[in-house]
């Protein structure tokens, strides 16, 4: 694990940018605080900081290999873990080849020697990768297949920069010659859906590689992305008889994942809410670890707080379970700092409790597992059983729906019917847009006075749809939300927080085996018996303790409705609103008077209020320079 920095120069000047490279590295020593060093060739330079986990005493990165006849032709630097490692090296063996290290790393880059790009099909794990072929002449990026871990890139007349977070681009800006204007269009995303949707990035000049793309560059060139991760869900048909061997393939898969997701040469934790999701994972952990660790986080406010059915499910496993209760002063303390390490907001406020669940964990342990990915691979959302409420609407004919469309649209709003006549007669294209968006048309217009209706939601999701024609419904939402709300809000969570903390977060359910398994559960075995994720609780029953088998899932829940109504945040709110530099592109007043109508009870504007106060709070820092996010490293650069 570690954070990566590198730069392809397009004048053959790598060293010339050293300087440069070493001042910005600091930006992200949190993602690896054991070790730190540069490595040049002349075209291209990296930076690392490593946070030790496998082979501590060696694979030290950059790494460098070659076969006989080139040594040292590759350079490579990655971040994440590869877990099938041992099974690669085996077959790399076979075929002839020797390693001087017994870590995760090297098996990649001698498995993209003897595979070249096709390597990263036969990885099974999260990475972030760079590697300089110094014959060749060319720089081979890439990231994993759900977007777990992070690669931003840029590329100005000086080369191309790439890092795992964004702010390590921003320390190198003069020196690069990077124009960092801001991106009206993926500010307007970012309002719409609460985070910046993959490949933008706020700052119109840096991008982010998607999940399951790789790149090739050359020095002086552009990036050629291809995608080699496309997920699919075929129409497969499970019978009566041959239910319970998908249940038990489920399981299998997951057990199996568990296991090699535990290889690791330092203690692995895992965080347990009340939900069936991170309940298995720490199940199936503690036979791997008698001395298994478990975390979770609440709040005192009541019905706010997974504490003690978390401390039920760890008692009923046989784990010790530690606890971390936050209260409102530490949640608004911490909130700037958090919005340093994200590089761009999300507005999601559990990001603050699991900061703090974070940071508990990382005085234990190094690793923690989560269960992060459920919900989009076996249909987890509540959403998902929209489908079947408006299957009745599927038969009618065009001329029917379009009318009783209109109908809905007369209607009065709170009338009983207007929503399921309005939704059962809306395309899915236009009907669900993801797990996120919290402004409809008028309210985003009213805070963003220079809103452009031509950019919108869709400009992120039709590419999405446009690939799943022939999927069930609910496959459909599945997949739409792999691509948007889990790449977009789930895995930027819980990869900057967790590593904010120098911690390591792994997700047993985003693993390719696990996936394999769960794109062929039909639907009906998804959504059913008033259930959701039917199957895997169903795989699950004779792993799980039985008072979280059927439990809703709640997560991390904060209670933002009521601090912002009340004393505990709508002062504090006041203060951030007024004091916010971001008049060209909030109407401030319009964001006063919402959080004025919040505090009376008029409409529950938490949400969209959360949704702008994050981002005032990322301008007071990024742009502004107004907001000192308090960062315990004091060597990174002030001014990005």
């Amino acid at each position: 694990m570690c954070g990566l920095l590198g730069l392809l120069t397009a004048h053959g000047n790598a060293g010339e940018f050293t300087s440069a490279i070493e001042t910005a590295l600091p930006c992200m020593r949190h993602r690896g605080p054991d070790e730190a060093g540069t490595w040049n060739d002349g075209d291209a330079i990296f930076g690392f900081n490593r946070l030790s986990i496998i082979d501590l005493e060696h694979s030290h990165q950059p790494l460098q290999w070659g076969p006989e006849d080139e040594p040292d032709r590759y350079a490579m630097t990655f971040n994440g873990e590869i877990y099938n490692y041992v099974e690669l090296r085996e077959e790399l063996t076979q075929l002839g080849y020797t390693f001087n290290t017994s870590g995760d790393g090297e098996p990649i880059v001698v498995g993209f020697h003897h595979w070249g790009v096709d390597v990263v099909k036969h990885l099974r794990g999260m990475f972030g990768i760079a590697i300089w072929d110094s014959k060749e002449r060319k720089l081979f990026l890439a990231r994993d297949p759900f977007g777990i871990k992070p690669l931003y890139y840029a590329t100005t007349d000086a080369g191309t920069v790439f890092a795992s977070e964004k702010k390590c681009i921003l320390a190198m800006a003069e020196d690069l010659g990077l124009d960092l204007s801001l991106d009206f269009r993926a500010i307007e995303h970012y309002v719409d859906l609460q985070y910046t949707p993959e490949p933008e990035s706020l700052h119109a000049n840096i991008r982010r590689l998607e999940s399951g793309t790789y790149a090739l560059v050359s020095p002086g060139g552009q990036l050629e992305q291809h995608r080699y991760f496309e997920p699919t869900f075929p129409a497969v048909k499970v019978t009566k008889d041959k239910e319970q061997d998908l249940f038990d393939r489920i399981a299998a898969a997951l057990e199996d994942s568990v296991a090699k997701h535990m290889r690791a040469d330092v203690t692995v934790g895992s965080f347990l809410s009340g939900g069936i999701d991170s309940t298995a994972i720490a199940t199936l952990a503690k036979r791997h670890n008698p001395n298994l660790l478990t975390f979770t986080t609440g709040f005192e406010r009541e019905g706010y707080s997974e504490v003690d059915v978390a401390a039920e499910s760890a008692a009923a496993i046989g784990a010790e379970h530690i606890v971390k209760v936050v209260s409102p002063e530490e949640y608004a303390d911490a909130v700037p700092k958090i919005m340093w390490y994200l590089d761009d907001p999300v507005a999601d406020p559990s990001l603050v409790p699991l900061y703090f669940v974070a940071a508990e964990a990382r005085k234990h342990v190094k690793v923690v597992l989560s269960g992060e990915g459920a919900d989009e691979l076996f249909g987890g959302y509540t959403i998902y059983k929209e489908p079947l409420s408006l299957a009745p609407f599927e038969k009618m004919p065009s001329p029917l729906l379009k009318g009783l469309n209109r109908l809905s649209q007369v209607l009065p709003d709170g009338m009983k019917g207007k929503s399921l006549l309005e939704r059962g007669t809306t395309p899915m294209e236009e009907r669900y847009y993801g797990n996120a968006r919290s402004f409809n048309w008028e309210q985003l217009k009213r805070v963003l006075p220079e809103a452009r209706h031509e950019w919108d939601h869709t400009d992120v999701t039709a590419p999405i749809y446009a690939k799943s024609k022939g999927f069930d419904p609910v496959a459909r939402m599945q997949h739409l939300d792999l691509f948007t709300w889990m790449r977009g809000d789930i895995l930027v969570k819980a990869d900057k927080i967790t590593m904010a903390n120098s911690l390591e977060l792994r997700v047993p359910f985003l693993d390719k085996e696990v996936f394999a398994v769960a794109e062929t559960i039909p639907y009906d075995l998804k959504i059913t018996e008033g259930t959701t994720k039917y199957a895997l609780r169903k795989a699950m029953e004779q792993i799980v303790p039985a008072h979280v088998l059927h439990r809703k899932k709640l997560g991390f829940p904060v209670p933002m409705r009521h601090w912002l109504a009340g004393e505990e945040l709508y002062g504090w709110a006041q203060d951030q609103i007024q004091a916010s530099g971001t008049e060209h592109i909030f109407d401030k007043k319009a964001v006063l008077e919402m959080l004025a109508e919040h505090r009376a009870g008029v409409s529950d504007h938490s949400r969209r209020l959360w949704t702008v106060l994050s981002f005032m709070i990322w301008h007071g820092i990024f742009v502004e320079d107004r907001i000192d996010p308090k960062i315990e490293n004091k060597d990174y650069p002030v001014k990005l």
